[in-house]
């Protein structure tokens, strides 16, 4: 089982916890790709009584129908979801009047109590790698927040001024201590939430393929001109040969787990989503 749960993140959960009271809503992002995987479980319990809106980052790189599909699920758990891409900004600005509808009877209460509009407060959450950052600097229009492809960007928790209608504070990516199922870990690792040089990537490749072929074979086929009822082993092979990733006369594995990554997360292998509700 795939683990990585660095001291810092403990601390994270702590200080999120303990800000938790200064905010008016919550906003959980999810990556697209992995929208159960990607929901911190420990969340769902510090945040049972507080306002929430899940923001499906990348939606951009992901299947539209399996979006669909998870936006409908949220719904019925009585949680209100918004799909961004934070690259192009696709439907970033609606973000603010989302929060709105969430904290509709808050806002009617202040008014009546004659209390002055304000600022909506916001806490960002989520997984590392999530895309917290971007979404933040899209929201800004400038540089307010470091980024990177890779997890672990953001160290502390920040107060960011969008507009007159927005305050964030940003928090840093948090995992969990134990991930539910090896298939979890995998999923968390292929997009990029763990670092990659924790998880045996022979393996995580090998669960990938059976993936692919299952869900999305013509992406497969496309993409590497293999065939699709090979067996892994044969298809990496194959990958490795037409790449020219040869080495004494032997195929070189890792060049080709890590072509599929990258292939994967750039989106080459086409708008996949990892976790489908069967």
């Amino acid at each position: 089982m795939i683990q990585w749960y660095p001291g810092h993140m403990a601390k994270a959960k702590k200080e999120i916890q303990e800000k938790l009271k200064l905010v008016d809503i919550v906003f959980e992002l999810l990556d697209a790709r992995i929208p159960f995987s990607s929901q911190n479980p420990e969340f769902q319990k510090i945040f049972a009584s507080s306002k929430r809106l899940i923001i499906i980052t990348k939606s951009e790189m992901a299947d539209k129908n399996e979006t669909v599909k998870w936006q409908k699920y949220f719904k019925n758990q009585g949680i209100d979801s918004i799909t961004v891409d934070s690259i192009s900004g696709a439907n970033v600005k609606n973000i603010v009047n989302s929060a709105k509808v969430v904290l509709e009877e808050k806002i009617k209460k202040d008014l009546a109590r004659g209390l002055k509009p304000r600022a909506i407060r916001a806490m960002v959450v989520g997984i590392p790698n999530v895309g917290k950052s971007t979404l933040i600097n899209k929201l800004t229009g400038k540089h307010s927040a470091a980024t990177g492809d890779k997890p672990g960007v953001t160290k502390a928790q920040q107060w960011i001024r969008i507009n007159k209608d927005l305050d964030l504070l940003d928090t840093p990516g948090v995992l969990w201590p134990k991930f539910e199922s090896i298939t979890q870990s995998y999923h968390l690792a292929l997009s990029g939430a763990i670092k990659d040089d924790v998880v045996r990537k022979e393996d995580m490749i090998l669960y990938f393929l059976d993936f692919l072929k299952k869900y999305y074979p013509s992406n497969l086929v496309d993409r590497y001109n293999v065939n699709i009822d090979d067996d892994n082993v044969l298809i990496l092979e194959k990958i490795g040969r037409n790449r020219g990733f040869i080495k004494a006369n032997e195929v070189d594995y890792e060049k080709v787990y890590e072509v599929l990554l990258t292939d994967f997360r750039s989106l080459r292998l086409g708008r996949i989503t990892l976790d489908h509700e069967d």
